[in-house]
């Protein structure tokens, strides 16, 4: 009977931890969207310059 109880409390507090964690954006998140943003230009331009020729 414990085991159960403490089971739904898990259950219940994970969704809450969630939304915890989204409220926010640290600094590794906005340093990956500059990332993913400068792997995107450079792909572009790799191919602007592939379409050149």
């Amino acid at each position: 009977m414990m085991l159960k109880k403490m089971l739904i409390i898990a259950l219940a507090c994970v969704p809450m931890l969630t939304l915890v964690g989204c409220e926010r954006e640290g600094p590794m998140e906005r340093t990956g969207e500059r990332v993913d943003r400068a792997v995107e230009r450079a792909g572009d331009k790799a191919e602007d310059a592939t379409d050149r020729r």
